[in-house]
């Protein structure tokens, strides 16, 4: 199984998204300010995930997730979520 994710930021309040084929263990390594992209924007929230059957379909959605389109799904997906 992979995983496609979206954390949110508690400091700009901004989304990132990614894929691991471990969860629990990237969430960590984010958390613990270990991936550069991410260190700088702690605390994060895991507020959204997919999971996919193989690496390319990850891949592949973790793409749309970061287009215009994708950030609307996400947006709409959670909107009771994000506007509390």
């Amino acid at each position: 199984m992979h995983y496609v994710y979206v954390l949110r930021s508690g400091k700009d309040n901004m989304n990132y998204v990614g894929y691991s084929k471990n969860l629990k263990l990237r969430f960590e390594e984010h958390q613990k300010g270990r991936v550069e992209s991410t260190k700088n924007r702690r605390p994060l929230k895991l507020i959204y995930y997919e999971v996919c059957l193989n690496q390319q379909d990850a891949t592949h959605r973790e793409k749309y997730l970061k287009t215009y389109h994708g950030k609307m799904f996400i947006k709409n997906r959670l909107k009771s979520y994000l506007t509390g």
